[in-house]
């Protein structure tokens, strides 16, 4: 399977002589360079974990086909993108498309991405495919409230009430509800705040916040579930969300993005996903008549092209204009 490239060599280190500087450069450098190398070469966990897989797939690809994985000429990747057109969805071959692109890059090669040919192909592939992504779905004020009640009152039920409160009130990722600490939760009397250090929009560790208010009903507010939760975990650092072993036994091992999916489906049916819960959240936002802006500072969505994409309300009959007309 093709490799990262991180070595330095292509890197030069030019002594500022005409500054009367005298720069000694030792192997605490070198590493410290190579690790933001490395950084910048795989990007964010989550792009990285996908990275990995796409070449995975690609490289046994290869191997079955007998290509080369780099440099790949555009007849053969028309071959692979018809390949993956049996089983997958046109967004995620775009994906594919985006890490072979990467491969290229990391060996400095041109990607056959590029190719005009090719990209005559792909408005083609376009036109074939439904291009229709799926989505997850919503549920309602209803629905939600009935999985909480389902949820018993013991450390398993007081942390799982707490991730699914926190992530619909928060608009959360997710992966994002995975890396919460407990030292990124501030409550006082006016609501809470979450500290955001990394989000899919956030990769840099800009300084990103959400507030989550308190809820008119005690059993469904989010920050009494969060309080109670941090009550068990009994501890100011370290991660917020862990594992629970048998016999209640609370442990410090940080939850996975996948476990808090599988709640949702659990908790609310197999068509929902972790991904419902901001979809909800927008969606009943909205009908309640949050603007997108209000949305768009907890989704922290950088356009309303986004927020329309995330809004479920799908009655033609309730939510249509023609209705409006003055006719």
């Amino acid at each position: 399977m093709p490799q990262l490239d991180t070595n330095l060599q292509d890197l030069s280190i030019v002594p500022a002589q005409a500054q009367g500087l005298s720069l000694r450069v030792d192997e605490q450098i070198h590493q410290e360079a190579r690790e933001y190398l490395r950084a910048g070469l795989q990007g964010s966990a989550n792009s990285h974990r996908a990275f990995v897989a796409d070449l995975k797939q690609y490289s046994a690809w290869c191997q079955q086909n007998g290509y080369e994985p780099t440099p790949l000429s555009p007849v053969a990747l028309v071959e692979y993108v018809t390949f993956l057109g049996r089983t997958r969805s046109f967004f995620t071959i775009q994906r594919h498309l985006a890490s072979l692109a990467k491969l290229h890059r990391q060996n400095k090669v041109d990607s056959p991405t590029t190719d005009e040919q090719f990209k005559v192909f792909m408005k083609g592939f376009k036109l074939k495919k439904t291009v229709r992504q799926k989505q997850a779905p919503d549920f309602s004020l209803k629905q939600f409230r009935q999985a909480l009640d389902a949820l018993p009152h013991t450390p398993t039920g007081l942390r799982n009430r707490a991730i699914l409160l926190l992530g619909f009130t928060g608009a959360f990722r997710r992966s994002e509800l995975a890396q919460l600490n407990v030292n990124h939760i501030l409550i006082d009397e006016t609501g809470m705040v979450i500290r955001l250090d990394r989000s899919k929009t956030n990769q840099f560790g800009e300084v990103e916040e959400k507030a989550v208010s308190y809820a008119s009903e005690a059993e469904y507010c989010p920050i009494g579930a969060i309080a109670d939760w941090l009550a068990v975990v009994g501890r100011e650092e370290g991660p917020l969300f862990v594992r629970i072993r048998k016999g209640e036994r609370v442990t410090g091992e940080r939850l996975s993005d996948e476990w808090v999916n599988l709640l949702v489906q659990r908790q609310l049916g197999e068509p929902y996903t972790a991904h419902s819960l901001r979809a909800s959240f927008v969606t009943i936002a909205k009908a309640n008549g949050a603007d997108d802006l209000e949305v768009m500072n907890q989704t922290k969505h950088r356009t309303t092209t986004m927020i329309q994409r995330y809004d479920r309300r799908r009655n033609i009959r309730k939510h249509n204009a023609s209705g409006k007309l003055g006719l």
